[in-house]
């Protein structure tokens, strides 16, 4: 329920023509905002440059979480707990700390424009390391990595060890090993990581409002202006469920051509 009911409400407010009234108040239906929605084409355009981005996000996050997800399930040994724990600090401070702590070190007299100017590689500080799309794409990547890391290390975790051991009886080297055994077991892990990285980025709009100025906008951002700034919820909520449907589309898409079970087959 407190994951249907939301959608529901959010879906039920898009057909309303204004928010006058009750929210819950009876009211007739009507397609008008999503008539807006469609016709905006900057609204498709920001939705597909969301999209592109969580999906290099998530890529990425996924590639990089992989080597650390390795290390704690086969070679870390007795301080495996240990470097979990240190792996999950991340998630105990603020998720605006962590953004707003990457401001600091892209900004004009952060830390990256300090060690170059140290180093003389530059003379004045570079303004273009914030306010645009790459500092966005940076900062989520860091943010992503340890819980992307967490469903990669579930699927490593269920490979049994003996497995590696028979694999090296048939004389298979390590990267024989790792190819044939250990990265088809763990591709639904991998498959997991990526989506459950993908599917909140789409949507994301605090560390675009923080880091990516105008030219890090995201969909998102558009959202919540109309739920803020322009107090128009029916044309946000319209633009939600588009987005939240555009999303399940290519999840559905993605594990169609991706599917794990046939990627194990082979």
């Amino acid at each position: 329920m407190f994951l249907i009911a939301p959608v529901v409400l959010m879906a039920t407010v898009s057909f309303r023509a204004d928010l006058s009234g009750d929210l819950l108040a009876p009211f007739s239906p009507t397609l008008k905002q999503y008539q807006q929605a469609f016709a905006g084409e900057g609204y498709w355009r920001l939705l597909g440059i969301s999209a592109l981005t969580a999906f290099g996000v998530a890529a990425i996050a996924t590639i990089a979480a992989y080597p650390v997800a390795y290390f704690l399930a086969f070679r870390a040994g007795r301080r495996a707990a240990l470097y979990l724990i240190l792996l999950l600090v991340p998630f105990w401070t603020s998720y605006l700390l962590r953004v707003m702590a990457w401001k600091l070190m892209l900004g004009s007299e952060g830390v990256v424009n300090s060690v170059l100017i140290a180093a003389g590689v530059i003379q004045a500080p570079l303004d273009a390391l914030l306010y645009n799309r790459g500092a966005v794409i940076v900062t989520l990547i860091y943010v992503w990595i340890p819980f992307a890391a967490l469903p990669i290390l579930a699927g490593l975790g269920r490979i049994d060890v003996r497995l590696h051991e028979a694999a090296a009886d048939l004389y298979a080297g390590p990267y024989d090993q790792f190819r044939r055994v250990t990265l088809p077991l763990s591709l639904p892990g991998v498959v997991a990581a990526f989506f459950m990285v993908f599917i909140p980025t789409v949507g994301e709009y605090v560390t675009p409002l923080l880091v990516g100025g105008t030219g890090g906008t995201m969909y998102g951002n558009i959202i919540q202006d109309f739920f803020t700034r322009a107090a128009n919820w029916p044309i946000g909520a319209a633009l939600s469920v588009i987005m939240l449907t555009a999303t399940l589309a290519l999840v559905i898409v993605g594990l169609r051509l991706v599917d794990p079970r046939r990627l194990l087959a082979r």
